[in-house]
């Protein structure tokens, strides 16, 4: 299982990074470089208070699925019809739901627009969601790789046309990307459903509400995880609009600064859409987690601190480099976001493990606490220090629920702290950061210091003894005992 991951991980890397980076930098950052700060910044808080709302599109039915499919793939058909059914009913609610609460939320009617395309495109992104979920329950993950990209890719096609054409550059507008991504997504999902035909045998639509109930009964664990973790780190969009004068253009510097940490975070979504079917299907067969799990946290933890500490030594000139707006005040929203990447990628290993055992009673207790404290420090923070305080509170949130799941872990599952395995970790970070640290000191171009990070990252994990050159060899070699 070991290999099957790290094979699937490394095609799933390669991958993303020929189109997701160009996507990030080429695209997403043009359009937030073309549009104002402000446009951008509505945008951006309506994206955020429409995915509030997600748990409605989704319920759960996802990660459900998954961890379902992935342990019976023979009832594909039979749930296929059922969980399209619910889908479309689902999606009405939440525009129901979408128009009441904005209305309470007193927004502007010129602001309805947008929001309706908004709520459209995450109808279809969960839409999305839900047939990869049926390619990887499966166990088609390279497919399920392609088809993580296949969005992205069409959106560099579409926006390059519209940004680059003399003939329609200057009349940008930001709703163009809103109806951009509406076209792709739509394309996706009519992809993604061809894939997963051919497995679908006599299967028909009926409206069967016993077993429609069943489902919403079963998955809706699944569905108060994917809310609260919605809550605590999509709120902070919402409350910065409302709770500052000038909060559209407040927004709109943190939306630069997020940009960047949903992109990094976009490695432990993966991952996690990986790893979720490997567990669900080990636990069931009963075997051992922990090889898996080892491996799994040491790739994410190389990964998470390199990328954090080298941006935020960099910070500033990345944001400046970046954006017409980009200055050292954007940078230290960036700084602190980019550090909540290391426990947002923990959280990727961990909550995953515990979503495959079906713990989530007592994750989405530790969920709430998240949602409690985070609102409680944007309510404090921002008035104080605006976007930079929404920063600092997403940093704190995130490390309080992270150690939380290690701990809950370590309980569920008895594993002992391993004190040299820990000790590992720490002086690879100290490491990392010292290293960065001086190379973020250094006169010239800092873009070569910057990138240099990255070599120095995988130098570093294997002095630490993160990976090791035997680990390499057994793993080229095809045995799957690596001695992780």
């Amino acid at each position: 299982m070991k290999r099957e991951f790290l094979l699937n991980i490394g095609f799933l890397i390669v991958v993303n990074l020929l189109i997701k980076p160009f996507y990030i930098f080429g695209i997403d950052r043009t359009v937030q470089n073309t549009v104002e700060a402000r446009e951008y910044g509505l945008y951006f808080t309506l994206f955020n208070f429409t995915f509030l709302f997600q748990i409605i599109n989704d319920f759960g039915l996802q990660n459900f699925n998954n961890r379902h499919l992935s342990q019976h793939r023979q009832l594909l058909a039979k749930y296929f019809p059922s969980f399209l059914m619910l889908k479309f009913l689902l999606a009405i609610l939440y525009l129901l739901v979408l128009y009441v609460a904005a209305n309470l939320a007193d927004y502007p009617d010129e602001y309805f627009h947008m929001l309706w395309l908004i709520g459209v495109n995450c109808i279809l992104l969960s839409l999305v969601l839900y047939l990869r979920s049926n390619v990887s329950g499966l166990g088609w993950y390279r497919t399920d790789s392609l088809l993580s990209v296949l969005n992205r890719s069409l959106m560099i096609v579409v926006c390059g046309i519209l940004l680059w054409n003399p003939a329609w550059k200057g009349d940008f507008r930001i709703e163009w990307f809103v109806y951009a991504q509406t076209f792709t997504l739509v394309l996706t999902a009519l992809v993604a459903f061809a894939v997963i035909f051919r497995e679908l045998k006599n299967w028909v639509f009926r409206l069967r509400p016993v077993y429609l109930l069943l489902i919403l009964k079963k998955s809706y664990p699944y569905a108060l995880v994917i809310f609260l973790m919605t809550v605590y780190t999509r709120i902070d969009g919402v409350m910065i609009e409302r709770l500052l004068a000038d909060g559209t253009r407040e927004a709109g510097i943190y939306a630069m600064a997020y940009r960047l940490l949903d992109a990094a975070n976009m490695f432990g979504f993966l991952i996690a859409g990986l790893l979720l079917p490997m567990f669900a299907r080990m636990l069931r067969d009963r075997q051992s987690v922990f090889p898996l799990l080892n491996l799994s946290f040491r790739i994410v933890w190389v990964v998470s601190i390199g990328l954090a500490f080298a941006v935020f030594f960099f910070r500033e000139r990345i944001m400046t480099g970046l954006y017409v707006e980009g200055d050292a005040y954007s940078g230290d929203v960036l700084g602190y976001l980019i550090l909540s990447f290391i426990a947002a990628s923990g959280t990727y290993i961990h909550g995953t493990l515990l979503t495959a055992n079906g713990s989530m009673l007592k994750m989405n207790l530790i969920f709430v606490i998240g949602v409690i404290l985070n609102v409680l420090l944007n309510c404090w923070l921002i008035p104080e220090m605006q976007a930079l305080g929404a920063a600092l509170a997403t940093c704190i949130t995130q490390f309080v629920v992270w150690l939380a799941q290690v701990e809950l872990v370590r309980r569920i599952f008895g594993k002992p702290l391993q004190w040299r395995l820990l000790g590992q970790f720490v002086l690879f970070a100290v490491a990392c950061l010292l290293s960065f640290q001086w190379l973020a000191g250094l006169q010239g171009k800092w873009l070569w210091y910057f990138l240099l990070c990255f070599p120095l990252t995988g130098a570093l994990a294997f002095v630490f003894g993160l990976v090791t050159r035997r680990q390499i060899l057994e793993l080229l070699s095809g045995r799957d005992n690596f001695g992780w």
